[in-house]
């Protein structure tokens, strides 16, 4: 299995409750092997461990802008 690394900025006012949701939703998907947020300070960022064989970056991406539209990829 390969793997890549990929955060995330979300909009600072998304909830914990919301963030929560979507490390779930995340992980919940084939080839997502862990997506979590960052603890303070940085609490808007998620790091996303994913199989690009099995999903794309892309892919993970559009899931997180059902949620916050403004998400945005940040390189690596």
């Amino acid at each position: 299995m390969n793997t890549a690394d990929m955060m995330i900025h979300v909009h600072p006012d998304l909830d914990a409750p919301a963030r929560m949701g979507l490390e779930r939703n995340l992980m919940g998907h084939i080839g997502v092997d862990c997506a979590e947020f960052s603890r303070r300070p940085q609490f808007h960022s998620l790091m996303v461990k994913y199989d690009p064989d099995a999903v794309e970056g892309m892919e993970i991406l559009q899931m997180v802008r059902k949620l916050d539209p403004v998400a945005t990829m940040v390189g690596m």
